[in-house]
């Protein structure tokens, strides 16, 4: 059936369409039903339609400016509309619903389903669901790299050695990525890093370094930072490298769940659209982690077994993820830490010296050292301190902060802030990472960067009745009174 084009503007952050009730009767679509839009020159798209009484006319189709913009309509372009067939991509999820082994076609279905936006929302959740609660063949996670990898662009570099470096996440304060990057980059290495927005944790890298700089580029722009600073630090959702993964992520924090096969395609498949070469994976283990020690060392050879694959030298270390790593959490605060291992800055100034996460940063980037052959074999760690401590690293953060628009001068603290004191004296004995996920996320971080909270001591350590144990910070008022609420109600940390 021919109808005329109405604009609206409206966005619904995918393809959506609106049909007057007479006319979706006549077609025999109803509300949440797909349709194939098909405009004279040829171009087609599928969409979900909503049905109205009043803002459309008959005969009218009202699009969303996702729409207008992937087919360039005009405003009263005819278009001709059919009732879709149920996808090929519906059937495949409904077969992995009822734990089949899906083929590299079948994935790839999916995949393109997912990119093209001819599958709506409900139905990507259900296969991440299927993927959740009915695992992944080795076969089935290698097919998901794949079709991720193709689903978007790739980064060629012509010279240098690539490498890349990614932790699994869900550990609160774990922000070693810019003090890798800036050791390895000062070092001669290539380090285009892309990193996400916060998932399960309270940021993410992309969310800290936003903070201070500018975190989305484009494929030209990076090539143009890393040749200059031979790093970036930027956000890979806004490159089109794997546009699939995007989209599943998204659905991913709204299940809050995060299946393995998912997880280990998301991470191979932006390697190697980013031209990595050698590769590094930090899987951070404990009571309160993401993952035990005993699921982290199945993870690690399946890390292994696709670095193999997939013709890439790739190493997986597990660490210790039993309790945050440096003392800020939420994106201001990290950067802070961050600055002062850079800096070399261990005054006190009330501010403790994050010794736990300059470690961590320090033995991670050893081992991509030693990797690469720029450090002999266990001496990788002393090439990444004598780097350090001669200023370059701070200097090459500082470069690649200004090639990407920023300034470390911007950071600051939330402009409110409470301190939580010890009720009693003792040892800490626990710090659960997730409540204090929940916590930092409770003063409004990632989205205020300057919210957060501050850990003034660690597991291990002595604390007096009426010492400060954290302090919170916020821009909002009232998310700090609900940040308050929040630990006096779940009291994150134990002490014995």
């Amino acid at each position: 059936m021919q109808l005329k084009i109405k604009i609206l503007k409206w966005s619904a952050g995918l393809p959506v369409v609106m049909l007057n009730e007479k006319t979706a009767k006549k077609i025999g679509i109803f509300t949440k039903d797909r349709i194939f839009m098909k405009t004279s020159s040829n171009k087609t798209i599928s969409s979900i339609v909503d049905i109205s009484s009043g803002l459309v006319k008959e005969n009218e189709i009202a699009v969303s400016s996702e729409m207008k913009d992937a087919l360039e309509l005009k405003v009263g372009q005819k278009v001709e509309v059919t009732h879709a067939p149920i996808s090929k991509s519906l059937i495949y999820i409904k077969k992995k619903l009822d734990k089949k082994e899906l083929s590299l076609e079948e994935v790839r279905t999916i995949i393109d389903g997912i990119v093209s936006n001819s599958l709506s929302e409900a139905e990507i959740a259900l296969f991440v669901s299927a993927m959740y609660r009915n695992g992944t063949s080795m076969n089935e996670t290698i097919s998901l790299v794949k079709a991720i990898a193709e689903s978007g662009k790739k980064i060629v570099w012509k010279k240098g050695i690539v490498v890349d470096k990614h932790s699994i996440g869900g550990i609160p304060g774990n922000r070693t990525t810019p003090l890798v990057v800036s050791i390895l980059a000062a070092a001669g290495l290539l380090i285009p890093k892309t990193s996400s927005r916060a998932i399960t944790t309270a940021a993410g890298t992309s969310d800290v370094v936003e903070t201070i700089a500018d975190v989305e580029f484009s494929i030209p722009e990076i090539k143009k930072i890393v040749s200059k600073t031979n790093g970036c630090m930027v956000w890979g959702g806004s490159l089109g490298i794997v546009p699939a993964d995007s989209k599943i992520i998204k659905i991913e924090k709204v299940l809050e769940i995060d299946p393995e096969a998912q997880l280990l395609a998301s991470i191979m498949a932006k390697k190697l659209s980013m031209g990595a070469k050698y590769i590094l994976i930090d899987i951070p283990y404990g009571k309160t982690a993401k993952v035990t020690r005993e699921h982290g060392l199945k993870l690690k050879k399946k890390f292994e077994y696709l670095g193999k694959y997939f013709k890439r030298k790739l190493k997986v270390v597990l660490t210790n993820g039993e309790q945050p790593i440096g003392n800020g959490i939420g994106p201001a605060l990290e950067l802070m830490d961050i600055v002062k291992i850079l800096s070399r800055d261990k005054s006190e100034n009330n501010i403790k010296y994050p010794y736990d996460l300059e470690k961590k940063s320090v033995f991670l980037a050893g081992e991509l050292l030693e990797m690469t052959g720029m450090a002999k074999k266990g001496k990788g760690k002393q090439l990444a301190l004598i780097i350090m401590d001669s200023g370059k690293a701070f200097e090459k953060f500082k470069e690649i902060i200004k090639a990407q628009r920023g300034s470390v001068n911007r950071l600051r603290y939330g402009k409110f802030k409470k301190i939580i004191s010890s009720s009693r004296s003792g040892t800490i004995a626990e710090i659960h990472n997730k409540k204090i996920n929940s916590l930092t996320r409770a003063t409004g971080s990632p989205l205020n960067k300057f919210s957060g909270v501050y850990l003034h001591h660690h597991v291990g350590e002595k604390v007096k009745k009426g010492e400060p144990l954290v302090t919170l910070y916020s821009d909002i008022p009232s998310k700090l009174r609900e940040a308050v609420s929040f630990y006096n109600e779940h009291k994150p940390i134990t002490i014995k």
